[in-house]
């Protein structure tokens, strides 16, 4: 089976659990014989992981582009084809006729370079609605220019592609929610992405979510038929002794990690608000808020507030080995997440050892048995959790050892097998 597959970001240019999701998703399907990946992101900087897998850009892909001769010219000149409601000879009681109905057709005029291709910044910029359109352009280009069996869209910045990819070819759509615009936003909703998270749902023929958390906001939030939705959890990228590799660190103090975005859906404030109440009882605690977003200087205030700037550390966003490095730090992983709807950090967390303490509200909760679970904004249960883990070194040896083993068998391969499933009820 041929999968063409859109997404938004892949190692190692990524800025949260989408792109690692979408890596560990195609690396468990590298183990599936009969399934092949196409995989489309918006900019390849030709340095992504492609193991098991066929791995393209769509800004390098070409748009409309020809290159033609003029005689007595000996150079070539670029000849860029687009739409145009510019009509000659044309009275304005007829112009507006024709451009009305060719508002209609719902035509998208866009810029291309001087390869005829369309630029991408690949980011979440300003500029991220148009970049959204652009992609489900291209898209439609890939879907006419190659063979496959089925379509694969990852998370609403990619549904408009899917879409493109679906009416053109007539394959049958699978659509896969990482995360809503209800768990980004805190409910409050931004109607533009709500409608195009609900197109997509509306149009797949199957759905699959990251956890029965985000299955039930999909179908009484977005009024979606139950039977086409299926959750296929997530699961770790296996990492070997790589933890080992890095050494101890040479601090005596404890240390207490947040890793994630800093912006209301991961819940830094319920963190920062934890870790005063622990260092009231304890001054050999460390806590490092890990991470980037549009609160980091409202949470940098609050910690200044609270006078705790001493015990408490801002890294900026990490990625790669800096990630390995500060889960290796840690005493204990922390992910007070307002809603979550799966979290892949903590299966990293138990991985290298940490016992973690997670959200109620976190799809990874459905799935982990060896995790302190406690509402996002029980502070003082949380308080009581980290104080409990640093100060019983059974306690944290108990989390460690049985965690460990039990992330050890959540593996990519699995989900992969999982939704090979869904692919097969999507086809037939």
């Amino acid at each position: 089976m041929k999968v063409l597959m859109f997404g938004w970001e892949f190692p190692p240019h990524i800025s949260g659990g989408l792109g690692t999701a979408s890596y560990g998703l195609t690396r468990g399907m590298a183990s599936i014989p009969d399934i092949d990946v196409l995989f489309v992101v918006p900019k390849a900087y030709g340095d992504e992981v492609k193991e098991g897998l066929d791995l393209i850009g769509a800004n390098n892909v070409k748009v409309a582009y020809k290159q033609i001769h003029y005689r007595g010219e000996s150079r070539s000149f670029d000849k860029i084809e687009v739409d145009s409601q510019i009509v000659p000879y044309t009275d304005p009681e007829d112009f507006w006729k024709i451009t009305r109905q060719e508002e209609k057709d719902n035509r998208l005029i866009v810029e291309t370079n001087d390869r005829g291709m369309l630029d991408f910044t690949g980011s979440y910029g300003s500029g991220l609605i148009s970049e959204i359109d652009k992609y489900s352009i291209v898209a439609s280009v890939i879907a006419a220019e190659n063979d496959f069996d089925l379509i694969h869209a990852h998370d609403w910045l990619a549904y408009p592609a899917g879409l493109a990819a679906k009416e053109v070819s007539g394959k049958p759509l699978v659509i896969h929610v990482h995360a809503t615009d209800f768990d980004r936003s805190g409910g409050n909703v931004n109607p533009v992405v709500y409608n195009i998270e609900k197109q997509g749902m509306e149009a797949a023929d199957r759905i699959i979510t990251v956890s029965n958390l985000t299955r039930q906001t999909v179908i009484n939030k977005y009024h979606i038929d139950p039977s086409k939705v299926t959750t296929v959890y997530n699961a770790v990228e296996p990492q070997g002794g790589i933890y080992d590799e890095y050494e101890k660190r040479s601090i005596n103090d404890k240390v207490v990690t947040f890793l994630g975005r800093i912006t209301l859906q991961k819940g830094p404030e319920y963190f920062i608000e934890a870790a005063y109440r622990v260092l009231q009882v304890m001054d050999n605690v460390r806590f490092v808020m890990a991470g980037s977003g549009d609160m980091m200087e409202k949470m940098i205030r609050r910690a200044a507030e609270l006078n705790i700037t001493d015990r408490f550390h801002f890294t900026g966003f990490l990625r790669g080995s800096d990630v390995y490095w500060m889960l290796r730090l840690s005493d204990v992983y922390i992910m007070p997440s307002v809603s979550e709807p799966f979290g892949i950090s903590p299966l990293e967390a138990m991985q290298s050892n940490v016992p973690v303490i997670i959200s109620k509200q976190s799809g990874v909760a459905e799935i982990l048995t060896h995790a302190v679970k406690i509402d996002f904004w029980d502070i003082d249960a949380m308080a009581d959790a980290i104080h409990a883990i640093l100060s019983y070194p059974a306690l944290s040896e108990m989390f460690i050892k049985n965690g460990r083993e039990e992330v050890e068998n959540l593996k990519w391969e699995n989900s992969a097998r999982k939704v090979r499933e869904v692919y097969l009820e999507a086809v037939n």
